[in-house]
């Protein structure tokens, strides 16, 4: 992008963050930007709470978007990557992250995984928005949430490159040979104590494994398998705005 460019992009940005801050409107702002240097298709999923207008976009490098939602929603974004319409069936889908609704727009589909999950329960227990990046299904896309806002809150992110160290019997390859992505061992093994079911659905008996260290060492922050919670679910006072980038 050239620098004047970058530079406007980033005037808008703060204008809109101020904005924002002033209106004193009730509904939630999700400033969601791409940072990576490529393009990303943001897929949403509503899971309570009025669905939102726009459930999937095209959103370029270097440019972000403002969604209004409501303040008792609950529900993921994540992003997909290499999208474009099949010159056969005339259907737009993703390398990665692909709802399978054959549109930008996911209509009410979740991403196919894996893909990194940025997920956000506003106003929930004791008026507490609760929020983290989960990998239990897997990674794509370094991702980050930032409340805006509320000073105390804090950020959460995965900005690790995992498919850089993602093991071949995860990794999801690209059509130019290099991985695109990076299954969870539960999604790519399909083994209990790697999905913690059966005899292993508890803390206790489903503790961290091989890979899903792995996952941790490159995003510490993040959701890296189900029981994973003491330092990977995040809290703010209902009310805040968030800034989720892509490629923080």
């Amino acid at each position: 992008m050239p620098p004047e460019k970058a530079m406007e992009s980033q005037t808008m940005f703060i204008l809109t963050l101020s904005l924002l801050f002033l209106s004193g409107v009730q509904a939630v702002n999700f400033i969601v930007r791409n940072n990576c240097p490529y393009t990303v298709w943001p897929g949403i999923l509503t899971s309570s709470g009025p669905v939102l207008d726009n459930t999937g976009f095209e959103l370029p490098s270097g440019n972000f978007i403002t969604l209004n939602v409501a303040p008792s929603w609950s529900g993921r974004l994540w992003g997909r990557t290499s999208c474009s319409i099949d010159a056969t069936t005339a259907k737009f889908n993703c390398a990665t992250g692909d709802c399978a609704s054959g549109q930008v727009s996911c209509n009410g589909a979740g991403g196919i995984p894996p893909a990194t999950l940025i997920e956000l329960t506003l106003n929930g227990y004791k008026d507490q928005d609760f929020y983290d990046i989960s990998l239990v299904d897997g990674f794509n896309v370094p991702a980050s949430i930032s409340p805006a806002g509320h000073g105390d809150c804090k950020a959460t992110s995965c900005g690790g490159d995992i498919n850089g160290v993602c093991p071949p019997e995860l990794a999801v390859m690209g059509a130019n040979g290099r991985t695109v992505a990076c299954k969870s061992a539960c999604l790519a093994l399909n083994e209990p104590r790697y999905c913690c079911i059966g005899s292993y659905n508890t803390p206790e008996t489903c503790p961290p494994t091989e890979y899903s260290k792995i996952f941790k060492a490159q995003c510490p922050k993040a959701y890296s398998y189900a029981y994973d919670d003491k330092t990977s679910t995040f809290t703010c006072p209902s009310g805040a705005d968030y800034v989720i980038a892509f490629c923080p």
